[in-house]
């Protein structure tokens, strides 16, 4: 069934990029209907109750061109309130259609709906649509294939066949009482049972060789595998035995070809990596396997999730048909091997060609310096809290942990009454120093609050996101929604500004939506500043949003 199912898909992709390719070279509005509701799916040979899109997990795949104008009518039949964040996406003046929950709308609620609206502009690669409230995009996500327009080709030799991997996680117990009971005691939420390949785990863990992720290729062609993280937590390596993988894009953006045996991904990342099978058949299956990449003390699921690469034999003969064939597995490096992650991360760079630029700001109008980590808040007086010494967990940047309004933010800004919904004074640094990868302050608790930072159309601006180690360093990724930055520079330990700028490449700096912040280390990014954040309007008209739609959901 799980071999059916994964053929299906292939056939599914190939039909729909045989269908937009013969869609003429002008930008269309393609409309989606997503339709959430609960969902059985038996996984581990335990049955659940999950939330889904069209009953697909994970969901359906949504295909445009560059430049097309996409509509998707989301109905939420589910008991839960619901809205969609279309990951990677450049929300430019569609701010309303960006999907975080009390963020730029109020969510969707059971029974409601509300059509998200936008245009795919400069963008062709892959991105994800996913929930966007509490844990439910743990099942509720899908891909986003975006083609070049009609006419364009790739920057790299076109290959026979794409094919969409979604890597994610699968607990047993319901994911949305997960984080209930892990924000009700302050501890880190219970580990998932299993990663998965396009929602399945795979031979590797009991009773699952049925739900396994097959990819059938032909000797001598070349597949894309479009690689999609929706795990919720964990940079994953990835590897496919006796094969190599050459990246050609990541977030959506061309970069410069290179090939490895392994890569790393972060939750919340695309790439587009080149698959060459072997020229003849070889008679042998390969694992595709993926597994955790970590260095922190706290636990994470430390299992492996596998696929399998079949050959079809272009000349079965009776002796051959339903012969059993070895099956190879590749070597993932150390779960703890930090060099691997830097010598991968260090290879990514912009194509930077004329046709695809590399548009980095040489002059910046606002700098920041963000620290990242874990703190702490006190435990409720006679309440029982399982973080540090009895107190609860809380992530932080600059010591401020987000607090959800009650209304959206961006609705409120629209309106002119952000008074007692989010304060503008979101701290540029932190207000008290320390030694961010060395001795942690007596001191951790961390102040909560909504705030935010105000900045002006069109500002460029710099960003240091500092890792810290208060309660033990980890890495954090970082997405920048409605737009991409550039990442010029990475290290480890303290950011130097006197001397780590002496090394930012400015030239063809990779750029993305998603970044993993090193564990005890540091990563610098640079954008020119449409939207994100609160950004102000600006002076001529087709700089400014737009009314709220008439369907906005209401909190």
């Amino acid at each position: 069934m799980a071999s059916a199912s994964s053929v299906l898909r292939c056939c599914l992709l190939a039909t729909a990029l045989m269908m937009l390719s013969a869609v003429g070279a002008e930008a269309i509005t393609r409309q989606y209907l997503f339709e959430v509701q609960t969902t059985s799916v038996t996984r581990l040979c335990s049955t659940k109750s999950i939330v889904t899109v069209n009953g697909q997990y994970p969901g359906p795949t949504l295909f445009a061109r560059e430049g097309d104008h996409v509509e998707v009518t989301v109905v939420n039949h589910s008991p839960y309130n619901m809205s969609i964040h279309w990951h990677g996406i450049r929300q430019l003046l569609s701010g309303w259609a960006d999907g975080p929950s009390y963020i730029t709308q109020c969510p969707i609620q059971p029974g409601g709906s509300y059509v998200y609206r936008f245009t795919i502009t400069g963008q062709r690669g892959t991105l994800w649509w996913h929930a966007h409230i509490s844990w439910l995009r743990a099942t509720v996500h899908g891909p986003m294939v975006i083609l070049p327009p009609a006419g364009v080709g790739y920057p790299f030799p076109a290959p026979h066949e794409e094919v969409p991997i979604m890597f994610g996680e699968w607990w047993n117990n319901d994911t949305e009482a997960v984080i209930s009971q892990a924000l009700q005691t302050g501890g880190g939420p219970n580990i998932s049972d299993a990663y998965t390949l396009n929602g399945l785990p795979g031979p590797l863990y009991n009773c699952s060789s049925q739900d396994t992720f097959k990819l059938k290729v032909k000797p001598g062609k070349t597949y894309m595998l479009r690689l999609i993280n929706a795990a919720l937590n964990d940079e994953l390596f990835f590897s496919i035995a006796n094969h190599t993988l050459t990246v050609v894009d990541v977030d959506a953006l061309y970069v410069k070809p290179f090939t490895v045996d392994t890569l790393i991904i972060a939750p919340g990342q695309t790439s587009n990596v080149l698959l060459t099978a072997k020229p003849t058949y070889p008679a042998a299956s390969y694992y595709m396997l993926a597994r955790p990449y970590t260095n922190t003390q706290g636990t994470f699921d430390n299992t492996t999730v596998a696929g399998v690469l079949e050959y079809e034999d272009p000349c079965p003969t009776a002796a051959t048909a339903g012969k059993t064939v070895p099956i190879f597995s590749p070597t993932l490096p150390q779960i703890n091997d930090t060099n691997a992650v830097s010598n991968f991360t260090a290879k990514l760079r912009s194509l930077a060609s004329a046709e695809y630029p590399a548009a980095v700001p040489q002059q910046v109008d606002h700098r920041f310096f963000f620290t990242v980590g874990l703190g702490t808040h006190p435990c409720a007086v006679n309440g029982t809290c399982q973080g540090p010494n009895g107190s609860r967990f809380a992530a932080s940047i600059n010591n401020v942990s987000f607090v959800l309004p009650a209304t959206a933010l961006l609705q409120s800004h629209f309106a002119g009454k952000s008074n007692g919904v989010y304060a503008s004074n979101f701290p540029y640094y932190p207000l008290h120093p320390f030694n961010y990868t060395g001795t942690p302050p007596n001191n951790t608790n961390v102040m909560n609050g909504t705030k935010v930072l105000v900045l002006p159309y069109g500002a460029n601006v710099e960003l240091v996101m500092q890792d810290t180690s208060i309660l033990g360093a980890e890495s954090h990724p970082l997405h920048l929604h409605g737009f991409n930055f550039f990442v010029v520079g990475q290290g480890f330990g303290n950011f130097d500004p006197v001397n780590d700028p002496a090394k930012f490449n400015l030239f063809d700096p990779v750029e993305r939506n998603t970044v993993g912040v090193p564990a005890g280390g540091w990563v610098h990014m640079s954008w020119g500043l449409k939207m994100a954040w609160l950004v102000l309007d600006g002076s001529r008209p087709d700089q400014k949003l737009p009314p709220p739609p008439l369907d906005l959901p209401k909190c």
